[in-house]
């Protein structure tokens, strides 16, 4: 028998984790960090809801902490096999996960002095940097397009997913019944017109393909290499222009050195005024490094590859005391940082200093995750919580989505469609459900029967065969599907804002006591 369970990104787009069964042997595809609101985050303390030490082997799509982040936790909890990787998804590794446990050992420090002063016992991190080193130990990088055999009936086989460097597509061969099962993992896709890296690949003709579908439900403006340049040159002309700072919040893999690229090929083509570009991330620092050392095997390079990322203009930022300095930079500067979403890191102490000023600009470039301080900023709200204190929004706020690192809902069908014929069912994951809807949608559309297609929940578990899958229902309850999306954590940050607003517009003290009595006496 094999069976298949959705252990995270369904519904969903954080925490990818699928466990396979399949002849005795328990595997995973990814195991990544669950990101987002409070309920989201919450997840990456719970149990896993299986038992680390029987899994054999673990298969990484790629190195993005939502596919990777929980693999130090997997060590903790008793892992010990192998982790396949592609070589390049080794080395972007070898910077993340000792990155990711350096902050999860920071955010607790802080937290645990809050739960000091509350009078309430510490708590435990969620893996500490040994545990990273021992996941690091456990790589094995393999091959695109090579068959590998973690176990005897089990083969592996990697293709171009075009996402991010190193990025695959997962086609798995499951030997034992009369013909082989076969499976595709789609990890995340990348568009087309992306540089750096070719369009996503595989073979056709599969029992199952889970694809991602985080746009399923968008159609990107259609755009050329030079068109996204040229979308953001006018951006940040009109940025620089306006005199302040623009602050770029960015993923510190793949998005910022994609940015640095196109701004030093527009730098050296005369194209952007001159002007200092601040790449303020340690992790993304060391990435752009990896990227250099790679520079060799990139694609659509529109500088010579020993000049990538080297432009006179460029100032990739280290410690904190740099970082520090920024906030005297009154104006004409661009500042990319971590994280893309805004939900933590430096990002957060350049909003806090520029998102109040009139001449500043924040230039969003990739999906903003409902719940998180970009998603808000980017969807304008007039005011913001940043570190539990409020600031008005008076910057200006832009975004392009070119720069986005998935395919979207057309990409998507085809690359599916492509794999075709599909005889035992296609899984979207790795997305909300109205993205999985609009992408069935566009499947159905091209003959695809709806039938086929399914939308697995959150901790469900299916039972494949040469026909159809057979859903076993979900395995645990860990989790309220909704609250990943929208919890009582976003409400409380709105009300918190909305109620200090309605405090300043009363016109007397007086009415404010009142309206404070009201909400004790609720509360009682």
């Amino acid at each position: 028998m094999t069976q298949l369970t959705f252990c995270g990104a369904a519904g969903t787009v954080t925490g990818s984790c699928s466990l396979v069964e399949h002849a005795g042997v328990k595997f995973l595809v990814d195991c990544g960090l669950f990101q987002g609101n409070k309920t989201a985050a919450g997840l990456n303390r719970e149990p896993f809801p299986f038992d680390a030490r029987e899994i054999e082997f673990l298969i990484l799509t790629h190195a993005h902490i939502d596919h990777s982040g929980l693999v130090p936790k997997l060590m903790r909890a008793g892992f010990r096999g192998a982790i396949l990787a592609t070589r390049a998804t080794c080395e972007l590794l070898d910077y993340m996960l000792r990155d990711s446990a350096a902050i999860q050992e920071s955010n607790l420090e802080r937290y645990n002095r809050k739960r000091q002063r509350r009078g309430q016992k510490p708590v435990e991190p969620l893996y500490s940097t040994e545990d990273a080193e021992a996941a690091l130990a456990c790589l094995q990088a393999i091959d695109y397009e090579q068959w590998h055999e973690p176990a005897g009936q089990i083969g592996v086989r990697y293709w171009n997913a075009g996402h991010i460097l190193g990025s695959a597509s997962v086609e798995l061969r499951l030997k034992g019944g009369k013909h082989p099962l076969r499976l595709l993992f789609s990890g995340d896709l990348g568009p087309e017109e992306k540089v750096f890296h070719p369009d996503p690949d595989a073979p056709e003709g599969f029992d199952y393909v889970i694809c991602e579908s985080t746009y399923g439900a968008r159609e990107r403006d259609d755009y050329t290499l030079e068109g996204r340049r040229a979308a953001l040159r006018k951006e940040l002309e009109a940025g620089l222009k306006r005199g302040g700072n623009v602050i770029i919040p960015s993923f510190a893999v793949e998005r910022s050195q994609e940015l640095l690229h196109d701004i030093g090929a527009l730098l050296a083509s005369g194209q952007l005024p001159k002007a200092s570009v601040y790449l303020d991330s340690p992790l993304a620092r060391k990435v752009t490094e990896t990227f250099m050392q790679f520079a060799g095997e990139l694609q659509d390079i529109q500088v010579d590859a020993q000049a990538l990322f080297r432009d006179k203009n460029f100032r990739l930022v280290q410690s904190v005391a740099e970082s520090k300095a920024l906030n005297k930079l009154s104006g004409g500067s661009i500042i990319i940082s971590a994280s893309g979403m805004c939900d933590a890191g430096r990002i957060q102490h350049h909003l806090k200093n520029n998102i109040f000023k009139k001449d500043a600009t924040v230039l969003f470039v990739g999906y903003q995750s409902p719940g998180t301080l970009g998603s808000y900023i980017s969807r304008g709200s007039k005011d913001v919580r940043i570190h539990g204190k409020s600031f008005k929004v008076r910057a200006t706020i832009r975004r392009i989505g070119n720069y986005s690192a998935h395919a979207d809902r057309s990409e998507l069908a085809d690359w599916i469609t492509e794999r075709t014929p599909v005889t035992g069912g296609i899984f979207l994951n790795h997305g909300e459900d109205d993205a999985r809807a609009g992408l069935a949608d566009v499947l159905v559309e091209r003959g695809i029967p709806r039938e086929l297609i399914q939308f697995p929940h959150f901790d469900e578990s299916f039972e494949l065969t040469a026909g159809s899958p057979r859903s076993k229902g979900r395995t645990r309850e860990r989790v309220d599907e909704e609250a990943l999306v929208h919890d009582w954590g976003n409400e409380r940050a709105v009300f918190e804002l909305e109620l200090a607003n309605r405090l300043e517009a009363l016109t007397s003290d007086k009415e404010r006591k009142q309206l404070m009595e009201k909400l004790s006496a609720a509360l009682k």
